[in-house]
């Protein structure tokens, strides 16, 4: 299926626009899983892996009728060696054989060879001894750094331009982004604007049965104005949105680079769904239900900003 396709596929059937964002650290995971990893493997990075599979597993299974994707920060799991790369695969996975659309956020870049091999390793298959190609990881999406121009964009693309899709960074949520996507420039506009006519050249002729592209774009929640703004340039590209929640993004907020058809927009969450069952309002549930009650509360709260699009025909 188309990667657009895909995702819109899953907003149609869950009635969700939310993005599960399984950013695992120790100090998120429950003691009893905490306890049990600690006794078999010891305080080593196997017993991380191990308790950090167990809780993905946990959480995929509870939000799996209750949203569009899941999202993997890969930084997590590369800080512990072969074993986090293990867990990051098994999760990935765990989460396509339950027909979750799933994206690596890796934000690669590089040129040539070296961002063909980046796609090789989570979107495609890279080649084996004999010429035949060994799948990757499996992943549906990949988030990508765009600052070295479109020789770091092609690669990603060229191959399978339907099947998988990136999500290429235009405005971030994080505070010192304005630093450079902010600064005008002296033929007219921000960093930030010229990425985003780039990503729509890129976007071009990629478009999915949901009217959508396999080139996305990460905007973040906390510049909804500038979203807004961003979505005039990029109308066809589905809309990866960070900093909701946790970092100030309130749903209106989210929703400001949404569609007129009311499509094009995937909003993440992480800290407020994996440490759900820290919260005081959770304190009586076990840390799978903690999970869905946030992942619902979530929804609920998109839903009432207008987050729940109209059902996308034929996909």
């Amino acid at each position: 299926m188309h990667a657009a396709d895909l995702i819109q596929s899953a907003i149609d059937r869950n009635r969700s626009i939310a993005c599960v964002g399984l950013d695992p650290r120790p100090n998120l995971i429950p003691p009893t899983l905490v306890a049990d990893s600690l006794h078999r493997l010891g305080d080593t990075a196997e017993a991380v892996a191990d308790a950090f599979l167990t809780y993905n597993r946990g959480l995929i299974h509870a939000a799996t009728n209750a949203c569009a994707a899941v999202k993997l920060q890969l930084a997590c799991y590369e800080a512990y060696g072969a074993p986090g790369y293990a867990c990051f695969t098994e999760t990935v996975k765990y989460a396509r054989d339950r027909n979750v659309p799933v994206i690596a956020d890796g934000k690669r870049n590089d040129i040539g060879s070296t961002a063909e091999h980046y796609a090789q390793a989570f979107l495609t298959a890279a080649p084996g001894l004999s010429g035949r190609a060994l799948p990757g990881t499996g992943c549906d999406w990949l988030t990508v750094n765009p600052y070295l121009g479109a020789d770091g964009i092609t690669p990603f693309i060229d191959r399978h331009p339907s099947a998988t899709g990136i999500f290429v960074l235009v405005r971030t949520s994080n505070a010192s982004s304005g630093d450079i996507q902010d600064v005008a420039l002296a033929a007219g506009g921000t960093v930030a604007e010229r990425m985003a006519r780039l990503v729509a050249g890129w976007a071009s002729g990629r478009l999915g049965k949901s009217g959508l592209s396999s080139v996305g774009a990460v905007v973040g929640a906390t510049h909804p104005a500038q979203a807004k703004n961003l979505r005039t340039l990029m109308p066809d590209c589905m809309f990866l949105v960070p900093g909701y929640g946790a970092q100030g993004g309130s749903a209106a907020d989210a929703l400001a680079g949404v569609r007129a058809d009311g499509r094009g927009i995937l909003v993440n969450s992480s800290r407020a769904l994996l440490g759900a069952w820290q919260k005081p309002e959770y304190s009586g549930l076990n840390w799978k239900d903690a999970a869905r009650a946030a992942l619902d509360a979530m929804n609920k709260d998109l839903e009432a900003a207008g987050g729940v699009p109209a059902r996308a025909a034929d996909i």
